[in-house]
């Protein structure tokens, strides 16, 4: 099956100790771009969840916990990241060596091009934009491990955005993922042929504004009390 491994140097990420990674064979964490920190993870009834600031680009990085290669396939509210596809597990994906580290900027258009993730409302989201906004703040990650034999290549690469659509909000409009500018991104194709037809392990980590994760429980705003004497009086 076709898969891909990003080619050059793996880009230099500040990583937070505040907060902790997804996953088990492999860590998985969203970064906001414009400051390059780590968001961090927060769980609820069994769910990872992350807050999305609208408008800032993230990236998703992968790290490969094991000793062998893993085939990362990869989606963001429900599209395959390489192939635009509706998602599904089967789809094409990114080889991560062992121990190794992958950054996902974007939206795959070629060997050499990615459109950039960022948070965006919902009827801007890439999903939702080619009538597929039913999976809209959710990132996901099915990992599987290499078999010895060699597979036969495939080849895609993500579609562009054709009509909107929409759908109801919670404490202010959902969050969904922007088909953003246009980047270097080298990549070739490379042979993998999966060691099981299932993954080994699949995760989600879902994203939305901070406002929305609070009205859904997932985030608990500490009182704020104020102080009768709080100190001086300032300069106006």
């Amino acid at each position: 099956m076709n898969v891909f491994r990003l080619a050059g140097a793996a880009l230099a990420l500040a990583l937070s100790t505040q907060a902790l990674a997804v996953g088990r064979i492999a860590d998985i964490n969203v970064f906001d771009r414009s400051n390059g920190r780590r968001l961090p993870v927060y769980w609820h009834a069994g769910q990872a969840y992350v807050v999305g600031r609208p408008g800032s680009e993230y990236r998703i990085e992968v790290r490969n916990r094991e000793g062998g290669d893993l085939l990362a396939v990869m989606s963001v509210d429900g599209v395959n990241v390489i192939t635009g596809a509706s998602a599904h597990p089967a789809q094409s994906g990114y080889v991560i060596g062992p121990r190794g580290r992958l950054a996902v900027d974007g939206w795959r258009k070629s060997l050499e091009r990615t459109a950039a993730f960022y948070f965006t409302a919902l009827g801007d989201s890439y999903a939702a934009r080619t009538g597929r906004p039913e999976d809209v703040g959710v990132i996901g990650v099915a990992l599987f491990r290499r078999k010895a034999e060699p597979p036969q290549p495939f080849s895609g690469i993500a579609s562009e955005p054709r009509a909107a659509a929409r759908d109801s909000a919670k404490a202010e409009e959902s969050l969904g993922t922007g088909h953003g500018r246009s980047e270097t991104s080298y990549a070739r194709h490379v042979t993998f042929e999966r060691a099981t037809p299932h993954p080994a392990e699949t995760i989600a980590i879902r994203y939305d504004s901070y406002r929305n994760l609070v009205a859904l429980g997932v985030i608990r705003e500490t009182p704020r009390h104020p102080r009768p004497f709080p100190g001086f009086v300032p300069d106006a």
